[in-house]
């Protein structure tokens, strides 16, 4: 990227922020500290009016706007996708607002670049997998969500487990929300448990939001992602699957660990980073019949346990009817 672009980014992402760091602005353009307080000193003479310093963050006058921005077809084709992924992923709600945004900002494009969204509209789709049935409720209360973390404000929900689908009345502190597989979760301290909760949102059968002031200070949502995501003890598995049985796998594969697969001609090599060898045995039996391990040795090992047991106690059922 030249200089001219860099500083016409630059102002762009000022505006887009009410502080931006100089920290920040250094590594998303991937340039030393010395050369933002060089591009930022740039821009003041060009009559920016940029308040701040290095060390505190740079912010952009009251009152000062930009002219509108112009998106190459690049980007166009970016906003089209995200918003055909918002359609799929979450509640009417939300994808009406950042539809009602899009039309804002198809309004300031170019007559090329609206020709190319419309050229390419019919052309992005998002699908769900055939083998994984799954119905969003129209409000997933992601909206409401999202405010009240604004605000910091708790929030009064009705939740239905997922054990025994009991019903619970909570106060909550929501930290964030995040998208896994076909369902959004919401992180939250729970006044009931007096401790940090998962929660999925279309178990949320009511939320309100409250006048009450969060009483806790949170970390950011990315440490609890970090923590979910945190495995001690990653072991390697390779497994041979006959190839009419791998559609079946839908998204449960990745919940296992799936990196990689490859044809070897009757099947198909599949590659695994698990966390627990004996839960992954225990899904391989699911397929076992239609599958080989190829390593490691010690979970053909623990599938060969498990199924003695199971041999075992279907044996003495057996005799118990008898």
């Amino acid at each position: 990227m030249n200089r001219i672009d860099r500083l016409s980014a630059i102002l762009i992402q000022l505006q887009s922020k009410r502080l931006i760091k100089a920290q920040d602005i250094a590594d998303k353009f991937s340039i030393s500290l010395r050369t933002v307080y060089r591009d930022v000193h740039a821009l003041q003479e060009a009559g920016v009016p940029i308040i701040g310093e290095a060390g505190t963050g740079y912010s952009l006058m009251e009152g000062y706007k930009l002219p509108p921005v112009m998106f190459n077809t690049d980007e166009a084709s970016a906003l089209l996708t995200a918003g055909k992924l918002m359609q799929s992923k979450t509640d009417a709600s939300l994808s009406k607002h950042y539809n009602t945004a899009l039309d804002k900002i198809r309004a300031v494009l170019r007559f090329n670049e609206k020709d190319h969204i419309e050229e390419i509209d019919e052309h992005i789709a998002v699908v769900q997998h055939p083998a994984i049935k799954y119905e969003p409720p129209s409000d997933l209360h992601l909206q409401s969500i999202l405010k009240a973390i604004a605000n910091r404000v708790i929030v009064d929900i009705r939740y239905a487990s997922l054990e025994n689908n009991d019903i619970t009345q909570r106060n909550i502190e929501p930290v964030g929300i995040y998208n896994l597989g076909n369902h959004w979760h919401l992180v939250a301290f729970c006044h009931l448990r007096n401790d940090y909760r998962n929660f999925r949102t279309d178990r949320i059968e009511k939320l309100i939001s409250t006048d009450e002031s969060f009483i806790k200070n949170h970390p950011p949502l990315q440490e609890f992602i970090n923590k979910m995501s945190a495995q001690p003890e990653l072991r390697k598995v390779v497994i041979d699957v006959e190839k009419e049985i791998v559609k079946y796998f839908g998204e449960q594969k990745y919940y296992n660990g799936f990196v990689k697969e490859e044809d070897i001609g009757e099947y198909v090599r599949m590659t695994f980073v698990c966390g627990s060898l004996e839960g992954f045995a225990r899904w391989f039996m699911l397929y076992g019949d239609h599958a080989k391990i190829v390593q490691p040795d010690e979970l053909n090992d623990l599938v060969v346990s498990i199924a003695e047991n199971i041999l075992k106690k279907v044996e003495q059922t057996q005799i118990l009817l008898t």
